[in-house]
């Protein structure tokens, strides 16, 4: 290890932030908002703001508010609710090797942070913060994935970052950071992702527990409370040698298209452009061969029932493309599972379980479609992985498409705009502006 973990989040400073750091950590502030503001409007973020009201509410760390709701509590609260929001739309950045999402939890905790500062941040402060936590949590995800034998969720890793970047928030020294890792790993949430997948409810991806976890962690280190060492990130090296001389966020992280798991996408954007490609239209549809690896196979969801078993699907995503051209703001509406087209599609699609898929999708997910046609035609697609990956990376334009998609309709233009030019450039605002960005990304629609 070229540097202890804790030592490099306890000295970084803005100067040491690479210029294609800087271009991830603000497409991803623009993306996650847009996500969050969508998200906002689902049961699952009113349903998750009740509930940390009643077991978090404001004590005597400060107020923080919800994010896209306004609700003061406190900034383990909001972690908890803004967290919880944000998972409520699987769109969030992602990154392949750690299968999971860092800004799901990353802005929900620290913006809650930024509410209670004794000083008023600037950008470029927010900036180092939000580096640290994001490249911490990458490599305990790493170190995590390679160690344990369960997939669990982003909250079991994502809660050491936030941990953290929260302590360093708090003014900790290396030594309180480093206490505040160990007590975040241990008692963070190792939720099991796969059982998720195969019952999908509103636990998500645990990042509504990671969150807080990692922010109960900083204040405990705070106060003299001791947990490390975390295993992440002093046992497994190999992780951790190049710290300080490449940062896995740039080469991880990645952007989804659409509002539900990656998993799915390959095939959906494989039937986008076959309907394109032949010029079909849903009633040319006989059957949809999808082969697959295995884990996505467990993705079925032919007739989702809940918004959830939705996001955890393929067929019905497919079937979705297929009939409305886009899965957005519209389709997310959970009237969109009683569409008698989309049903019918849907319940055509062939999920097959592929060996050789299986194999290779490690850091990848890889899926081939071939469409049958009411004439007796055999359409098949290239084999694919997702738009958005790096290898095939969304452009500034998409990002702000579908940035402009979700917030327009619930947040209104004006706002979506300054919004988004602020996030945008958020490191290099003033103390005022930045205030201004939390103001935008912190009251209710």
């Amino acid at each position: 290890m070229s540097v202890p973990f804790h030592e490099f989040s306890a000295n970084l400073s803005y100067n040491d932030l690479p210029a294609d750091l800087l271009a991830v950590l603000r497409r991803s502030f623009t993306d996650t908002l847009g996500v969050a503001a969508v998200a906002s409007t689902t049961d699952m973020a009113k349903f998750a703001v009740r509930g940390a009201r009643a077991t978090f509410g404001q004590g005597n760390a400060g107020g923080a508010r919800v994010l896209m709701d306004g609700s003061l509590l406190s900034p383990a609260g909001a972690a908890m609710a803004g967290g919880f929001t944000v998972d409520a739309v699987d769109a969030h950045d992602t990154t392949s090797p750690c299968k999971g999402h860092v800004g799901s939890a990353a802005f929900p905790a620290l913006l809650a942070m930024a509410e209670v500062m004794a000083k008023p941040l600037t950008g470029q402060d927010f900036a180092v913060f939000l580096a640290v936590c994001y490249e911490i949590s990458c490599r305990a995800g790493l170190a995590q994935h390679a160690t344990c034998p369960d997939y669990h969720t982003s909250g079991s890793w994502t809660a050491v970052g936030v941990a953290v970047a929260a302590a360093r928030m708090l003014g900790g020294d290396a030594e309180i950071l480093r206490q505040a890792a160990g007590i975040a790993e241990y008692h963070g949430p190792r939720s099991q992702m796969m059982r998720c997948i195969d019952y999908p409810t509103m636990v998500r991806d645990g990042v509504g527990w990671g969150a807080p976890s990692g922010v109960v962690a900083a204040y405990l280190a705070r106060e003299g409370f001791t947990g490390a060492p975390a295993l992440t990130c002093e046992q497994a090296p190999e992780f951790w040698e190049d710290l300080g001389h490449a940062w896995r966020t740039v080469e991880d992280t990645s952007y989804k298209a659409y509002p539900c798991c990656r998993w799915a996408h390959p095939s959906i954007d494989a039937v986008a452009h076959l309907m394109a490609e032949h010029g079909l239209t849903p009633q040319d549809i006989a059957g949809v061969d999808i082969a697959t690896f295995h884990n996505a196979t467990r993705l079925a969801g032919h007739n989702p029932a809940t918004p959830d078993e939705f996001a955890y699907g393929i067929a019905f995503p497919v079937a979705t493309m297929i009939v409305r051209g886009q899965i957005g703001v519209p389709e997310l509406a959970e009237a969109t599972l009683q569409d008698l087209e989309i049903k019918r599609i849907s319940n055509l699609v062939n999920l097959i379980d592929d060996d050789h898929f299986t194999k290779i999708s490690h850091g990848k997910r890889w899926a081939q479609v071939t469409i049958r046609t009411t004439d007796g035609r055999s359409l098949q697609d290239k084999p694919r992985t997702p738009k958005g990956d790096n290898d095939l990376p969304l452009s500034n334009a998409e990002i702000s498409e579908k940035f402009r998609l979700f917030a327009d309709p619930v947040i209104g233009s004006n706002r979506a705009t300054e919004l988004e030019q602020l996030s945008d450039s958020f490191d290099s605002l003033s103390a005022s502006d930045f205030t201004r960005l939390l103001d935008l990304s912190l009251t209710a629609p």
